[in-house]
């Protein structure tokens, strides 16, 4: 496998983003860019990877604490900053896989534009719709085109279902987990 010398930039250290991390340096990847500008917040701890006592912490910071005790072999580079078109090339350079894991539908169309448009060699996994109580299985990964994978269920929306539920979006973070390991490992959906 190539997971021990593969990158992979998280971006978005929420609910989706602090477990695609967890599960990705578990699986052994080499190293991880983590990317947000937020701290962690009491209002995060009920579905996303902190500890009570990171409250206030950068979720860049407080993440790379947790990751170092779950997977110490894991090497992390670290950037509190919010991605936008000015700086996506700079926090993303090294990377061969990039996950979107942005609350805001407007930066998630931001990154995915930027990098279907601009960079060509890096594959693109990203999620829409996991929000509220609907049935565990329509949570999917569709190959959209050749380097853009896109996992959840497409339709829920936080604005329309009310509420995000730590369940559905553990979900749809190891959906995405486990497409980074599947495009690693030469397993190419059609």
């Amino acid at each position: 496998m190539k997971f021990s010398s593969a990158t992979v930039a998280v971006c978005g250290l929420g609910g989706l983003g602090s477990a695609i991390a967890i599960a990705l340096a578990r699986a052994g990847i080499g190293k991880l860019l983590l990317i947000d500008f937020d701290r962690v917040d009491i209002t995060n701890l009920h579905r996303q990877q902190y500890k009570a006592k990171q409250i206030g912490k950068y979720k860049t910071e407080a993440l790379s604490e947790n990751l170092k005790e779950i997977a110490p072999y894991v090497e992390l580079q670290i950037h509190t900053a919010r991605v936008t078109e000015e700086n996506a090339a700079h926090l993303l350079r090294g990377a061969d896989i990039i996950c979107e894991a942005f609350d805001d539908a407007e930066d998630k169309a931001m990154l995915t534009n930027l990098v279907l448009e601009t960079m060509p060699d890096k594959y693109l996994v990203a999620a829409s719709g996991m929000a509220g109580m609907g049935s565990a299985n329509i949570i999917q990964t569709r190959k959209v085109m050749s380097r853009f994978y896109l996992c959840g269920d497409g339709a829920s929306d936080v604005q329309s279902e009310g509420s995000l539920v730590a369940s559905r979006v553990m979900l749809c973070a190891a959906h995405q987990a486990h497409t980074v390991l599947r495009i690693l490992a030469g397993e190419f959906d059609t």
